[in-house]
């Protein structure tokens, strides 16, 4: 069999950002996938509250104030992790460095509120089945943000232990995609759990 070359791709090069990655359209799939199972989640919170009544059963929803400055400070992670994204595509060592540090300490600060938001809830997992989808739908979210941070934490280490290279800085800027993923995610959480009870009393 004869062999023909169609074609020079010594020229092009190894790595890349965005979707000329594998990775990047693997952490697409991850996020759709994990989508979806929020939205089934959310949709079996809402099957319970249509045959439960009153909702919440013992007419106390979890408390406001914790979730909300976790919230807020989820919302404010925005802007490192935009800045971070950034200076990974401009393939800048230092302030990539600095940017995921920045996202570790605050992806520890929101797991440590996190851990006490559980205790805010007014309810246990056990008690009844609003209780069982409340935990479960916060424990979902609890999964990514902690699946988030180890990553970060990796690449942080890694960072600074070793000279970047492109593919690195790639690994990065999907960190970034993912972390967009966990923020943006939590907010119709929020609300379903904490003001959906609220406008119903």
């Amino acid at each position: 069999m004869k062999h023909q070359i169609v074609g020079d791709v010594s020229s092009l090069p190894d790595s890349g950002f965005s979707h000329r990655t594998l990775i990047w359209w693997g952490v697409l799939g991850f996020i759709l996938i994990e989508g979806t199972a929020f939205v089934l989640a959310g949709g079996s919170y809402f099957f319970l509250m249509n045959h439960t009544t009153p909702w919440p059963p013992h007419r106390v929803p979890p408390d406001l104030p914790l979730a909300t400055w976790f919230t807020a400070v989820m919302l404010v992670s925005e802007l490192p992790n935009v800045w971070t994204d950034r200076v990974a595509h401009a393939e800048r060592l230092l302030p990539t460095r600095i940017g995921l540090a920045l996202m570790t300490l605050i992806g520890l600060a929101l797991i440590v509120l996190r851990w006490f938001e559980f205790q805010t809830l007014n309810v246990s997992w056990e008690d009844n089945a609003y209780g069982s989808i409340v935990w479960a739908v916060l424990f979902l979210h609890t999964v990514h943000l902690l699946t988030d941070w180890v990553d970060t934490l990796v690449l942080t280490v890694f960072a600074f232990v070793h000279d970047l290279e492109r593919t690195h800085y790639s690994d990065v800027a999907d960190n970034c995609l993912y972390w967009h993923f966990v923020a943006l995610a939590w907010l119709p959480i929020y609300a379903l759990l904490y003001w959906v009870p609220r406008m119903l009393k």
